[in-house]
């Protein structure tokens, strides 16, 4: 089936449908909103706030909400109100299903389709996505943060960066949501400013905002039928909009760069085009921040044709490799001073992740012309096999341990939910992109690919129990296992089951465990990324299931009441859950696409031709050209990864 536009939006050509998207995003709360006069009666509130991988410090403003305009139209209201309650009707107090209302069965875990029908669930994934913007939209626009209990936006900077709306652009215009998009697009054009004295994180504002840019300049001239605007059209004046505030905020990005060895700080101040050193760990960089900006940056220098961006990027992956890290795994901080690694932590999880997800997507966004990043991608994966790989007691599922002093030292059993992007990230490794089936055809397919494949099914499997685990459905930041001393290595024969008893005492359980100050989920996007990826890749119908079951503990677990969107959860293993008062950019960037595009047919944004970023933004696959090209060759290593000289 091919890829069309969700039959639930309104056409393009429709007068009613900015009316629709009015009535939507200004609706007041309790006494008048669509949704609130629903969700007031199934949620209570509570709250506090978090960030993505790291709790890095911004001063929020204090500004003043903007006051809303407000109009009601009674027939529209019914309409809307009685699709509400069919969406939202499956919900009861404090999070638990009403089992008594027929139509609100599609919500109950334990109601069997005959045949899936993945449209209605696509459609489902866009209502869940303009609930949400539409509660931003409505109490804090404008905002870089949005409270959806407290019902309230906070800034990052003095004037707003757009975290939220620029973020969100690309996923608005896969979804069709073209009236919204108008919206912030406006913003954009209007409001949008980096002359701000304010210092930001270079990675997060990298991988959001100049990913978010980048991306929707992409999708609007690569696919201009999707949310279509006037303004994006050849020879408008606002046409390249996204592309100029892209390289605007990339010059001062390049500024982080002008460290002694090139490693970019962790920081900029906007204004003064200006990197700034980590106010912790010696002023350190994490491994992967200095890392996971190539595939921007090389993409806006394709765009513009200006090779700095390209030549500043690629020199850090230089540097990193130049360490000589023992089997290809790098610890976490790196010097801006010296380019020489900071500490022996070695992980997969927070300030280690994308460096190695970055590895495999400069060689596929380039069309393979780079393999050196292939290379490096082998070796690091043959690292993590030798090095972090085990298998969990009674039950025997696989996982990605972390070495906290170093390769030889000793294997917590540990893993972020932000290593869940490993079955994704390997499965599209193996295949370069193409399906299983297809792959297999080919005279570049192994064993060692095969073997790849079979690592990604059992992570996969890992990352899900991460959810079966949990009360909610829905897992928690970090899990623990149980594993035997010394820990098995990768080689071990090992089986774990294949389906989840969910009986309270099932003996699986036994090898999970997660500490009390773990309990929070965020949103986070890592598991259904991969579930798309392994979807895509393998057509096994169990990863869209499982996703579609995830999506279900999302929406009644995380709905928030008096029309106030969704949340992330203080504590995702009770029922009710305890809520953290945030909603996070990447719940609309990733988490919520990632779903969009699991319930798709499998030729929008096909993954031979396009790259996501780590923050879901969809670029292309390009040639080089003359101008570009993989200026460095890695240097010959002992088995201990002691640089010993040019390969």
């Amino acid at each position: 089936m091919a890829f069309s536009v969700p039959k639930n939006v309104p056409s393009f050509g429709n007068p009613q449908r900015k009316l629709e998207d009015q009535i939507w995003g200004s609706t007041p709360g309790r006494d008048g909103g669509l949704v609130g006069s629903v969700q007031d009666r199934f949620f209570d509130r509570q709250g506090l706030p978090m960030y993505k991988d790291k709790p890095y410090a911004y001063q929020p403003s204090r500004r003043a909400r903007p006051i809303y305009r407000r109009k009601r139209v009674l027939g529209l209201f019914i309409l809307i109100s009685i699709g509400l309650l069919y969406f939202f009707g499956a919900f009861g107090g404090k999070g638990r299903r009403l089992d008594r209302a027929q139509n609100w069965s599609w919500l109950k875990s334990d109601t069997i389709e005959s045949v899936a029908d993945w449209d209605d669930r696509r459609q489902k994934v866009v209502d869940t996505f303009t609930l949400s913007w539409d509660a931003y939209e409505r109490y804090a626009w404008g905002y870089d943060q949005f409270h959806p209990i407290s019902k309230k936006g906070e800034q990052m900077a003095s004037k707003g960066l757009g975290w939220i709306i620029i973020d969100a652009l690309d996923t608005m215009m896969l979804m069709n949501l073209t009236s919204r998009l108008e919206h912030a697009r406006e913003w954009i054009a209007k409001d949008l400013t980096y002359e701000q004295s304010q210092d930001v994180n270079t990675f997060e504002t990298t991988i959001r905002m100049l990913g978010g840019l980048l991306s929707a300049h992409f999708l609007s001239n690569r696919y201009p039928e999707l949310a279509p605007l006037a303004d994006d059209d050849e020879g408008a004046p606002g046409e390249d909009l996204y592309l100029e505030k892209a390289k605007d905020l990339a010059d001062r990005i390049a500024s982080a760069f002008d460290s002694d060895s090139g490693v970019p700080y962790a920081s900029i101040l906007l204004d003064k085009f200006q990197g700034l050193p980590s106010h912790d760990v010696g002023g350190s960089s994490s491994t992967a921040e200095a890392t996971t900006v190539q595939l921007e940056l090389k993409y806006l220098a394709k765009l513009t044709g200006e090779k700095f961006y390209w030549d500043k990027a690629e020199k850090v992956m230089q540097i990193v490799d130049d360490n000589g890290a023992k089997g290809g795994l790098v610890p976490i901080y790196i010097s801006p001073k010296t380019g020489q690694f900071t500490g022996n932590n070695i992980r997969l999880g927070s300030r280690g992740d994308s460096y190695y997800e970055y590895l495999i997507k400069q060689y596929l966004q380039t069309g393979k012309k780079e393999p050196v990043y292939l290379d490096m991608w082998n070796e690091a994966l043959q690292g993590v096999r030798d090095y972090l790989v085990t298998y969990t007691e009674p039950s025997q599922f696989t996982i990605i341990g972390e070495r906290p002093n170093g390769v030889d030292g000793p294997l917590s059993p540990k893993m972020d939910h932000l290593v869940c992007f490993m079955p994704g990230t390997t499965a599209l490794a193996a295949t370069e992109g193409r399906t299983e089936a297809e792959a297999k055809k080919l005279p570049t397919w192994s064993k060692q690919r095969e073997a790849d494949m079979q690592l990604a099914r059992e992570l996969m499997q890992t990352c899900w129990g991460m959810y079966k685990w949990m009360e909610t459905g829905l897992a928690a930041e970090i899990t623990y296992f149980n594993i035997r001393s010394p820990p098995p290595p990768e080689s071990s024969p090992h089986q774990a089951p294949e389906t989840f008893d969910e009986s309270p005492n099932a003996k699986w359980r036994q090898d999970f465990d997660v500490h009390a100050n773990d309990r929070h989920n965020l949103q986070r996007p890592e598991t259904v990324e991969s579930l798309f990826y392994m979807w895509r890749i393998t057509g096994d119908e169990k990863y869209r299931e499982w996703g579609w079951e995830m999506f279900k503990s999302f929406l009644q677990y995380t709905a928030v009441d008096d029309n106030g969107g969704f949340s992330s959860l203080d504590n995702a293993n009770v029922v009710p859950p305890k809520f953290r008062d945030n909603m996070e950019s990447f719940w609309l960037a990733e988490t919520l696409k990632y779903f969009y595009l699991l319930f798709s047919p499998n030729d929008l944004l096909p993954l031979t031709e396009h790259v996501f970023n780590t923050e879901a933004h969809p670029l292309p696959v390009f040639e080089m050209g003359q101008l570009f090209s993989t200026g460095w060759e890695r240097k010959q290593r002992d088995l201990e990864g002691k640089i010993v000289g040019k390969r």
